[in-house]
């Protein structure tokens, strides 16, 4: 295993109701990155099928293959205007939306009778991070009940786990053109691939030193 720092970050394919996902042109120009920050630093990328079955068989897979001590999750809202940094997973599962798989969950809820779970407070950091860029990005409490805060639930949980991930955030992007160009919507507002790749690298520069301060901070203690 490589000694460098080691940052896994993940987008999502198309689903129902969204046939194009700006998620993947994100990630893919984030893992083309080449800055002196990352000199140190071992990117891997990952496109996750929006099903369920994927992200509880895929998602244990790249943890252990890659052992990623940082996560980097994003995922559309469609209906949201800006950047969202999540803070939170909640304990709920839509049993109305199918997956991409056209399967359908039975019960409302993830884990039994547990609470919503904390990214932790580096979410603030990446919320300043991201509005450095002078992208409209803002503190979100609701992942949502689908596939992203699904996938964010899970992940949470593998930071508790031997040889998880030290950090962990999730951050959802609103809906592009498929040429890059923003999206009108009601609000008015614009945010171009071009932003979000912005927003992005600075996010990712901050998730670098803040996994790096938390890993020297363990080894140290």
């Amino acid at each position: 295993m490589s000694d460098k720092l080691r940052v896994l970050v993940t987008g999502f394919g198309p689903f129902p109701g969204a046939p194009y996902n700006p998620t993947q042109p994100l990630v893919a120009r984030l893992l083309r990155l080449r800055r002196p920050a990352f000199g140190d630093v071992e990117l891997s990328g990952h496109i996750f099928p929006v099903t369920y079955a994927a992200v509880d068989r895929q998602l244990p897979e790249l943890l252990a293959k890659r052992k990623p001590q940082a996560l980097l999750m994003f995922g559309l809202a469609a209906r949201t205007p800006c950047v969202r940094i999540e803070t939170r997973a909640r304990n709920a599962v839509t049993a109305i939306w199918p997956d991409a798989d056209h399967a359908r969950v039975r019960k409302g809820s993830i884990a039994r009778d547990a609470d919503a779970m904390i990214f932790g407070p580096h979410t603030a950091k990446l919320l300043r991070a991201a509005r450095g860029t002078g992208i409209d990005a803002r503190s979100s409490r609701n992942a949502g009940s689908y596939l992203c805060n699904y996938l964010s639930w899970r992940a949470i949980e593998a930071t508790a786990s031997d040889g998880g991930p030290r950090l962990t955030a999730f951050i959802h992007v609103p809906l592009l053109a498929r040429d890059g160009a923003s999206v009108r919507n009601g609000s008015g507002r614009h945010i171009t691939l071009e932003e979000l790749v912005d927003a992005g690298e600075a996010v990712l520069m901050e998730m670098v030193k803040l996994t790096r301060h938390a890993t020297r901070t363990s080894a140290s203690s």
